[in-house]
């Protein structure tokens, strides 16, 4: 066999080999995330339990935030997942971005469990609102 046949018969080979790599790999690995319906979100009340809550934590004081004797609430509105999870949480009233109270409390709540809220006879996220206060001892 020539040499320009043989470079020919080598390329067409690894063009195989790659082919049938690529193949393997679609059928592993998807090359597009399918899309999952976003489930509801329900408000309190009309056939809606709250969720209970399993596991608190406490915010944490930064220390800019000690230093400028910082004191108040954060209101944070969140939704519970079905999971008993934090899935998405925003800051409905503020006490201080500045010195990173209001991420603080962000922080602490995302660490939160919750038994999830029902509606017929189903785990649901629930949106909830969850207040934050900072005070600093004497």
């Amino acid at each position: 066999m020539s040499r320009s046949r043989r470079a020919l018969a080598k390329s067409a080979f690894a063009l195989i080999v790659c082919i049938a790599t690529t193949a393997i790999a679609v059928d592993r690995i998807p090359m597009f995330a399918t899309v999952q319906a976003q489930s509801a979100v329900y408000e309190p009340g009309s056939g809606i339990t709250l969720p209970v809550v399993i596991k608190e934590v406490k915010p944490q004081y930064t220390k800019e935030a000690m230093q400028a004797k910082i004191q108040g609430t954060v209101w944070l509105s969140c939704v519970v997942g079905e999971t008993g999870h934090i899935t998405d949480v925003n800051v409905s009233k503020s006490l201080d971005s500045e010195y990173g109270l209001d991420q603080a409390a962000i922080d602490a709540a995302r660490q939160w469990e919750f038994k999830p809220g029902r509606k017929d006879g189903k785990d649901v996220a629930v949106r909830v609102t969850i207040e934050l206060t900072f005070t600093l001892k004497k």
